[in-house]
């Protein structure tokens, strides 16, 4: 439970900073930004979200272990935070291939410069373009990675939380080797 507080803290402000160092100037008055960019954006911030709200739920169930109602809400809060996680890392996962691949001209799509060269690493802030290009490209494969590695844990740690929510049910193959007593 304190593992998933702690990734989800950590992917909710790494969000949140890619949002307001990057995507924010990427975006400017045109709202240029690629739609793969902003939804990996919005999907780790709502991962991070749920990662709390598991770690929570987990917190309240290890204090509770007689509760069912808490065992099925741990279930159904971590499998959905699973998927959400699995789906944010591969967004991130997507969104950094694409950035490598199009060596960042995806990412800056939204300046119309005609001083911009083909690679984004090189670029230097005109009239036209009033960020500097290195820096959103460096700094957002800077962020997405770390951010991609917390959300494969997050997923991870709620596949475990949906495992001992199966087992405190009775559900699964570890569920025999559990007795009521021992719960």
């Amino acid at each position: 439970g304190l593992g998933l507080i702690v990734l989800g803290h950590g992917s909710l402000v790494l969000g949140a900073i890619v949002h307001g160092s990057v995507l924010r100037h990427v975006a400017g008055a045109r709202r240029a930004v690629t739609p793969e960019y902003a939804a990996a954006n919005v999907v780790s911030v709502c991962s991070g979200l749920l990662s709390i709200a598991a770690g929570i739920v987990s917190i309240l169930v290890s204090h509770n272990l007689s509760r069912a109602a808490l065992h099925w809400t741990l279930l159904s809060v971590s499998l959905l935070n699973c998927l959400l996680s699995t789906v944010c890392s591969v967004g991130l996962a997507l969104a950094v291939a694409l950035t490598v691949h199009s060596q960042g001209t995806h990412l800056v799509r939204g300046c119309n410069s005609s001083a911009l060269p083909v690679d984004a690493r090189s670029a230097i802030a005109t009239n036209d373009c009033p960020f500097n290009t290195t820096r959103i490209y460096d700094t957002a494969l800077a962020l997405w990675v770390p951010s991609l590695l917390l959300a494969a844990a997050e997923a991870v740690l709620s596949g475990r939380c949906c495992l001992v929510a199966l087992v405190f049910q009775g559900i699964g193959p570890c569920a025999h080797s559990y007795g009521k007593e021992q719960v």
